[in-house]
């Protein structure tokens, strides 16, 4: 049985301020924030994380983290040194656990031009403490976290580009101490983790397949390449994008180009249960990476004006 989880919040940065929308049961279509939170002066911020009682955020940048109150005073922040120099190619990625006390932050030092190791650094979301700081074997341009929906632990899917993708796992230990495991494969990238728990998704580096995994131990339940949803491998990939849309229902996102150079995807939906595809699904999504699934038969797509918009086939926002 999967256990009751509060409402989702997530956040979204538009015109310098970083706004919270709560996914409440009910709520469909155009969200509204919920709170609105503004970063600090000359910050350029690359991705956040909103409180789920919507009192902080945490935000990372290309040279540091940083956690506000909701009216914008200082709690912590902590600076990236030396200072990066270095515009692009490198993206900063922050999570905060389940139980909101640890912030779980990837920095990717090499592309940065800090230093010859990428980090994966937690923080005491309370005070900024490092409780740790691990050197990571990667060249990574950015990374992605998953939090697990049961046990808290963190998932990092790190891209390296044409070097190929890397997933680590992240957990906090009975003494206290972070603990980070490494899969051992080279060219698999995290999708999604299944709303229970017992599963998570990756997508082939090289765009072939999409696989599901047993957690925590990353075992193969199964694979399926780009031909058994009835394409042609030699013109179809599959989508670094997609994820559950129930317990029991993921959604893999084919794509391609036509004869006449226009690129085109579509989503599929494959029976977790039984392995199988099992149809198509319209997500309303204006490109291949715009849908964001949510795990309880509803997702989120952007709209023009920046806010979220959540859809789903049963509440009449399809």
């Amino acid at each position: 049985m999967i256990p009751e989880q509060p409402p989702k919040v997530i956040s979204r940065h538009r015109e310098g301020e970083i706004h919270a929308y709560v996914v409440a049961p009910g709520a469909f279509g155009a969200l509204e924030p919920a709170a609105v939170f503004r970063p600090r002066a000359g910050d350029e911020v690359v991705e956040s994380v909103v409180r789920p009682d919507l009192e902080r955020v945490v935000y990372a940048t290309p040279n540091g983290v940083v956690c506000l109150t909701r009216a914008g005073d200082p709690v912590w922040a902590s600076a990236f040194e030396p200072p990066c120099d270095v515009r692009h190619g490198h993206r900063t990625g922050v999570a905060l656990s389940l139980d909101g006390r640890t912030v779980w932050v990837y920095r990717p030092d090499v592309m940065a031009g800090r230093g010859r190791a990428d980090r994966w650094v937690v923080y005491d979301a309370d005070t900024g403490e490092v409780l740790a700081d691990r050197d990571l074997e990667t060249v990574g341009h950015g990374g992605s976290h998953c939090v697990h929906p049961v046990d808290g632990s963190v998932y990092l899917s790190i891209g390296e580009g044409q070097d190929g993708s890397v997933v680590l796992r992240g957990a906090i230990g009975a003494d206290g101490v972070p603990q980070c495991v490494a899969y051992p494969w080279p060219d698999r990238c995290l999708i999604d983790l299944a709303p229970g728990g017992q599963q998570f998704m990756t997508v082939d580096h090289g765009q072939e397949d999409v696989a599901f995994h047993h957690h925590p131990g990353g075992e193969v339940l199964f694979t399926l390449s780009v031909d058994a949803f009835g394409y042609d491998p030699e013109d179809t990939c599959v989508e670094w994008s997609g994820g559950y849309l129930t317990p029991d229902t993921a959604v893999v996102t084919l794509g391609g180009e036509r004869e006449d150079e226009e690129e085109w995807f579509r989503h599929h939906l494959v029976d977790v249960r039984t392995g199988t595809p099992a149809g198509e699904i319209s997500l309303d999504a204006i490109h291949p990476y715009d849908g964001v699934l949510l795990g309880d038969g509803s997702w989120l797509t952007g709209a023009p004006e920046g806010r979220p918009v959540r859809r789903s086939r049963t509440a009449g926002v399809s």
